[in-house]
């Protein structure tokens, strides 16, 4: 018989199933965190408080300050913080920051998840290169994948010249996801510094642009190239300012004196639009009274049509507590495109502005309005529609630069959309123009009009001197024949029920009716389900 002797249980051999001891913590791991964290602190930090006062001086936020105004508070999460440039020459070998120029992440506004990313101008002055490049198409990926909305922060030199066609390669990437997540998710450009050569495509490709005036420009070629060029001698805001993107070329939605308002509107924004095309627009509950009466709209619309209106006033009485959202407000003023919500649900609206070139339609009007219902039918805006239009601005110059193709445009866009599309008839609605707006001939699901509407092929005076120019010519008093023949085609093909008559108009309402009205339809079509015939694309009269 063998004897055992007994050990103390710390000198027991280890067997399977048996306590182990607990294994040594290695040496050095809090040190690690420690370098961890002083890193982060020194990415967070940025290249130094010199460049982060210079960046001040200029009157700009620095790229992190941008975010935390964008995104709800303590939401931020970034991505590929530690990233850096490989290229070599030209001395980059020496100049390595973390971040690579570019700051990407998600966060959320409001409670709903957002993808950013924010050129840092105190790093290359944000230009862009091959690694700064593959952190943005990073981004971008994820935010289609998840169907997010994806915001941009602009503030960059353009191309990283020393990098060469590796820099240009990494815009064409972001332009063809641009491209691709366009009609998709929500693409909002916000233009803080100069953006210039290529890398103006990427906010034209998107779907709202902002600008803050003083350090915001955006061109294809820059001051001196356009004094070699062309002999003219221009200031960068002359020449791609926000001013003059926001009111001449329309290439910007909205202008702003500073940035802490202008990302208070982007919020605002993104409020009004769905994360992505498969989501309805947010809605909230509200104490306006979906069948509020709206009789003030008798007297604020005057029965003539001759006489001016803001139209503005029209749309804030009707909206839930007068609330809306206007998308390019300094561009083509004949027409005003507004996001806003009845009884709660987002609503694009489209309205001609009598107080602007009597409201008439130009190539400016018509691309504008365009633009806007192709975006709301896009991300399942529904679209009401509000006519005041005597037609198309005829002359040589609207003739010979292209009008019937850019009137074409907001004809496709209303034929082509799906989400449901009311029309409302305030007072005349002539020729041309009254198809282009949506009337039922083209696919809208309800027209109603007010009393005070005058639905026709021209207006009455014009009409009668076509028609009536023979017997006008040889009555004794022309003038009084021709006020006469004048009320007899009014009375004939121009009053207010004619059209109803035909079944073109849905019901003539009185104007106090009409958020009633409006919102009991769009109730109704909140189910509406239409599908277009099966292809790849149409061809837009571009």
């Amino acid at each position: 018989m063998t004897t055992v002797v007994d050990k103390p249980v710390t000198e027991i051999p280890l067997v399977s199933g048996g306590l182990e001891p607990e294994p040594e913590r290695p040496v050095g791991g809090h040190a690690r965190v420690e370098e961890l964290r002083r890193l982060r602190a020194e990415v967070h930090a940025g290249p130094g408080a010199r460049a982060t006062q210079a960046q001040h001086d200029r009157g700009k936020l620095t790229a992190r300050e941008r975010i935390e105004l964008l995104l709800d508070e303590g939401s931020f999460t970034e991505l590929e913080r530690l990233r850096r440039h490989r290229a070599t020459g030209f001395g980059l070998e020496a100049r390595r920051p973390h971040t690579d120029g570019v700051i990407t992440g998600w966060g959320t506004v409001e409670g709903r998840q957002v993808f950013v990313y924010a050129h840092d101008f105190r790093i290359f002055g944000g230009a862009l290169g091959e690694s700064h490049a593959a952190k943005i198409h990073k981004l971008m990926d994820l935010a289609e994948s998840s169907g997010a909305p994806l915001v941009s922060l602009c503030d960059g030199a353009g191309a990283r010249i020393q990098e060469g066609v590796t820099a240009l390669a990494g815009y064409g990437g972001i332009f063809s996801r641009n491209a691709l997540s366009s009609g998709v998710i929500p693409q909002i450009s916000v233009i803080l510094g100069p953006c210039a050569g290529g890398a103006a495509y990427s906010p034209a490709l998107t779907d709202f642009t902002f600008m803050v005036r003083g350090v915001a420009q955006m061109f294809i070629t820059g001051p001196d190239v356009v004094q070699a060029v062309t002999g003219e001698r221009v200031s960068m805001d002359e020449l791609g300012g926000a001013d003059v993107h926001a009111s001449v070329s329309g290439v910007s939605a909205f202008a702003y004196d500073d940035e802490v308002s202008c990302l208070e509107d982007v919020r605002y924004l993104l409020s009004f639009l769905p994360s992505n095309n498969r989501q309805a627009p947010p809605a909230v509950a509200g104490d306006d009274p979906p069948d509020r009466r709206t009789d003030r709209l008798t007297d604020l619309v005057p029965a003539d049509p001759s006489q001016g209106y803001d139209v503005r006033a029209v749309i804030e009485e009707i909206v839930d507590d007068g609330e809306f959202f206007e998308v390019q407000p300094d561009f083509a003023h004949n027409v005003v495109c507004a996001l806003t919500r009845i009884d709660g649900h987002v609503v694009g609206v489209v309205a001609n502005q009598p107080i602007a070139c009597a409201g008439v339609l130009d190539i400016k009007a018509s691309e504008k309005a365009a633009r806007f219902v192709s975006l709301c039918d896009a991300f399942n805006i529904p679209l009401v529609t509000m006519l005041d239009v005597p037609g198309f601005l005829p002359g040589v110059d609207q003739e010979h630069s292209g009008i019937i193709r850019h009137g074409a445009k907001l004809l496709y866009a209303y034929c082509n959309a799906t989400v449901p599309r009311i029309q409302l008839i305030m007072r005349k609605a002539y020729g041309g123009a009254y198809i282009v707006m949506d009337s039922r001939s083209v696919g809208a699901d309800l027209s109603f009009a007010w009393p005070t509407n005058e639905v026709a092929v021209m207006g009455a005076e014009g009409a009668a001197n076509v028609i009536f120019r023979r017997r006008i010519a040889a009555a004794d008093d022309p003038e009084a024949m021709r006020e006469q023949m004048v009320k007899e085609y009014k009375d004939e093909l121009m009053h207010p029920y004619y059209a109803a008559e035909r079944g073109l108009v849905d019901d003539v309402i009185e104007p106090g009716e009409t958020r009633a009205v409006l919102a009991r339809s769009l109730a109704m079509l909140r189910t509406k389900h239409r599908t277009l015939p099966q292809r790849k694309h149409g061809i837009t009269p571009l």
